[in-house]
């Protein structure tokens, strides 16, 4: 499409004829500007769809029911007993990166096999369309907002498997997780290493919509919780 200039022909919409008002004129141009910006808006949104891994929509289609928390426990998703919200400052990380949020996780596509000392299991899954973990950004009324999904696998699981290497997500290498005992934070939530990948599908990450913490989820609401929801 080519732009004009003023000296080489006036554009239609802004002659007006003298005999018109000035209310009119005002309201035409008020028009003008509100499709323009509606345009804009468009032309915006559909750059930020055309930047997103090609999977997103496929799983934001899936796991939007989720935001009513209440659909995920029917589906089999429980609170994370521990009650975490985890953020990086807890992690011994810079605050600055975020949170995560409270995770909601399905057993059985874990695939758990034991709690304590560390929550370990079989789980080799790798499906974000049905994930093995929601995330929830608590609010200030204690509802719960989802912001994201998750999917994590057990090393030890993942290898026995014949896997040689991390599982990979829209060209993104899974982050690898393990306790640094050197350490006072519990760099793996209190899981056994695994493997795991964060899709940040309902709250925009400006740090990257696959890393794992998100600066624009806090954990500032969060209050104590009686597990059964």
């Amino acid at each position: 499409m080519s732009v004009m200039s003023n000296k080489s022909k006036p554009i239609a919409v802004l002659q007006v004829p003298a005999k018109e008002s000035n209310a009119t004129t005002i309201h035409r141009s008020a028009r003008l500007a509100a499709s323009s910006l509606a345009l804009a808006m468009l032309v915006c949104a559909g750059s930020a769809g055309a930047n997103e891994p090609a999977e997103f929509a496929a799983i934001r289609a899936a796991t939007e029911k989720y935001q009513d928390v209440t659909v995920a426990l029917a589906d089999g998703y429980i609170r994370d007993p521990d009650d975490h919200c985890v953020t990086a400052e807890t992690e011994g990380l810079p605050a600055a990166w975020g949170a995560m949020g409270i995770h909601y996780l399905r057993p059985d596509l874990l695939q758990i096999t034991a709690t304590d000392p560390r929550v370990d299991g079989n789980s080799t899954y790798t499906d974000f369309v049905n994930p093995a973990i929601l995330l929830y950004e608590p609010q200030v009324d204690g509802s719960l907002v989802l912001v994201g999904v998750e999917n994590l696998v057990f090393q030890a699981a993942w290898k026995a498997a014949g896997h040689n290497a991390p599982p990979e997500f829209a060209g993104r290498t899974w982050d690898t997780m393990a306790d640094d005992p050197a350490t006072e934070a519990d760099e793996a939530h209190r899981f056994a290493p695994h493997f795991d990948q964060h899709v940040w599908l309902f709250r925009d990450n400006p740090s990257g919509n696959l890393m794992p913490f998100n600066p624009d989820v806090s954990c500032d609401y969060h209050k104590p919780h009686d597990h059964s929801g």
